[in-house]
């Protein structure tokens, strides 16, 4: 049963007659009487009927008018839980980030006055990987290559953060640590630590490997990037490391690659609907502001 079909039936109770329903619904008799109709075909029994020449209700009739009330008053209260669910300022919000957005965000994000409860989990999944996440979370940081095909966004939200250059990450006291940039066959020949496969941060590798015209020398797979830092300071090879959301220390230098440019975008990714909810919106454009800074 359609409810508009339902509540003419019910004003039909309640004013009396045809004319005075299709003056309070704004539409013609013949509207409603269609309406009503079309109604009576989901009945087995009748639900109006003549006297003289008004149509008036049946027992029936009065019995499913006063089912539209309920049916009415209980949408009216699930529509007001959802208002008071989406504009809940206390609302936790969870979100989702690759380690080293974690370790640049999440700190900051929690110590905001004002902010409605966070819930943060690192999620260090490959690019192909990150969309499914919204699932699962109000908010997830991901990352893809600069030239990366984008996100979905026919099912996704995609609020850019920020774009990060990458650079090479070799020891302070390297041979072409003194250099104020790198090209492709000045590190072709190095070894390397990557990321494991499927992982951003590959695809620079290869273009590194193609641009030098030939196969580079990949001695360690590790993701962390304070790891790789480690591995890099004690010279166990020359690696890729972000520029904003990467902290190196002191034994470690980073160089951009002046013949082959990379870089990485941060994004946001939401479903549609969670960003209905006032808290997640609030959470967002804290973010924002903090990529911002």
């Amino acid at each position: 049963m359609d409810l508009h079909h339902l509540r003419l039936l019910r004003e039909l109770g309640d004013r009396g007659s045809l004319a005075a329903v299709a003056r309070a619904m704004h539409i013609t008799p013949s509207a409603v009487s269609q309406q009503l109709r079309s109604l009576q075909r989901t009945s087995r029994v009748p639900l109006t009927e003549r006297a003289g020449r008004r149509l008036v209700l049946t027992e029936a009739g009065r019995a499913l008018a006063a089912a539209a009330i309920e049916v009415s008053t209980a949408l009216d209260r699930a529509g007001r839980a959802v208002d008071a669910y989406l504009e809940d300022p206390a609302a936790p919000v969870t979100v989702a980030a690759f380690h080293s957005a974690g370790l640049t965000w999440f700190g900051p994000l929690l110590g905001r006055a004002g902010l409605p409860p966070v819930r943060c989990s690192d999620e260090d999944v490959a690019q192909a990987d990150f969309p499914a996440l919204v699932a699962d979370y109000d908010l997830v940081l991901a990352h893809r290559l600069a030239h990366s095909p984008p996100w979905p966004a026919d099912r996704l939200t995609v609020v850019p953060l920020v774009f990060e250059p990458l650079y090479v990450a070799l020891p302070a006291r390297h041979a072409l640590a003194a250099r104020p940039s790198l090209t492709a066959a000045d590190v072709a020949g190095e070894p390397w630590i990557c990321v494991h496969e499927g992982f951003p941060l590959e695809g620079v590798l290869s273009a590194i490997a193609a641009a030098a015209g030939r196969p580079l020398d990949i001695v360690h797979r590790v993701n962390d990037f304070s790891v790789v830092a480690a591995i890099v300071a004690a010279g166990g090879g020359l690696a890729l490391l972000p520029g904003y959301t990467s902290r190196p220390g002191p034994g470690v230098v980073l160089r951009p690659l002046a013949d082959l440019p990379a870089g990485r975008h941060i994004d946001v990714l939401a479903r549609p609907e969670s960003l209905h909810r006032a808290t997640v919106r609030t959470v967002l454009a804290a973010l924002r502001d903090l990529a911002t800074r």
